[in-house]
């Protein structure tokens, strides 16, 4: 892989849709090769290699299995986007092909004058090439995936200026469950703060698990506690969680979540306040007319709004988080809305 990181508009951090775990690498590798800064031609083809698949945790005796399966059935996958004028459905891909690269590089020799990739697989296209390929080839040896994205799905995930989501890939190369991919690009969305709220029935709709794991016990059992205990043990960050009662119904979970790092005492970034540290002297000692302000302000901005509790009106939200703003503990988590804010120690 060309690239380690991977951004994602936070609309699609948030989206519908169901992957295998090789589904889920499949696309983060490519993800990973898109510029951050320069314009995307929507037809551009991405290529994931064994070696892509085998760093992201795949066995290297199943690889060429898993790409190939994990080719097939993505290009029929569909994600769907909650926008303004309402939800948004479009397939990940416009197209998918598996190949192999020892023809690949053969056959690039055969047609030299190619200045690109992209050029060459325009050629191969041009002399129906493309599809005998599967026939030619009959080693796994070097398999090598080609994908284009859909064009629906170029503006979530390309020249992203703001309300985006970075994620490492190194971070995830370890996990096996596609709801640990997930879990941890949430947790990444908010990872200045630390805390991450989400209700049910929103976490439930972005895994599309329609029927599956009604009874809540089975949630719990098969999907968040599969996916902490995955992320606590692969990644660099350990995180807990807490599920929010109304009544006799569990209505929202709550992660929070710090990097190992910090236990060890490493370097953090001076503009960064670590929620779960002990520090007496980061406590922010606010006027009652600063407590007044920051804690209406705050309730405008949607990261914060997230924290609201079930069925919990605007009044009472505020007054909570004024009380918040007096508690050392509670004041950490939001320190940073309040450096959004404006607010200078």
């Amino acid at each position: 892989m060309k690239n380690d990181l991977v951004v994602m508009d936070n609309n699609l951090i948030r989206a519908s849709y169901k992957l295998t775990a090789n589904e889920m690498r499949l696309v983060l590798c490519a993800l990973a090769q898109i510029p951050k800064d320069a314009e995307v031609d929507p037809g551009k083809a991405y290529y994931i290699t064994k070696e892509d698949f085998v760093k992201l945790g795949v066995e290297p005796k199943n690889v060429a299995r898993e790409i190939r399966e994990a080719c097939s059935e993505l290009l029929n996958r569909i994600v769907v986007v909650d926008t303004a004028m309402g939800k948004l459905k479009f397939h990940w891909l416009h197209s998918v092909l598996h190949f192999k690269s020892e023809i690949f590089e053969r056959l690039k020799k055969e047609y030299p004058n190619s200045k690109n990739d992209e050029e060459f697989i325009q050629q191969l296209r041009k002399y129906n090439l493309l599809d005998s390929l599967p026939i030619i080839a009959k080693s796994d040896d070097n398999i090598v995936a080609r994908i284009v994205f859909h064009e629906n799905m170029i503006p979530y995930i390309s020249q992203l200026k703001e309300q985006f989501t970075k994620l490492i890939l190194k971070d995830v190369f370890q996990f096996s469950s596609f709801y640990s991919f997930r879990f941890y690009l949430m947790m990444m969305q908010f990872k200045e703060t630390g805390f991450c709220k989400i209700s049910i029935a929103e976490l439930r709709d972005s895994l599309d698990l329609n029927n599956k794991y009604q009874l809540f016990a089975d949630l719990k059992k098969w999907v968040i506690d599969t996916a902490i205990d995955e992320i606590n043990e692969k990644s660099p960050h350990t995180v807990g969680y807490e599920l929010i009662k109304k009544g006799r119904t569990y209505t929202h979970l709550e992660l929070r979540f710090k990097e190992k790092n910090a236990e060890k005492g490493q370097l953090r970034c001076p503009d960064t306040l670590d929620m779960f540290e002990e520090q007496e002297n980061n406590f922010l000692k606010l006027s009652n007319p600063q407590l007044d302000m920051f804690s209406s302000k705050l309730v405008d901005l949607a990261e914060v709004q997230d924290m609201a509790h079930a069925g919990e009106d605007m009044k009472p939200f505020v007054a909570r988080l004024r009380s918040m703003l007096q508690d050392p503990e509670k004041q950490k988590i939001l320190i940073p809305y309040l450096k959004k804010l404006g607010f200078k120690p």
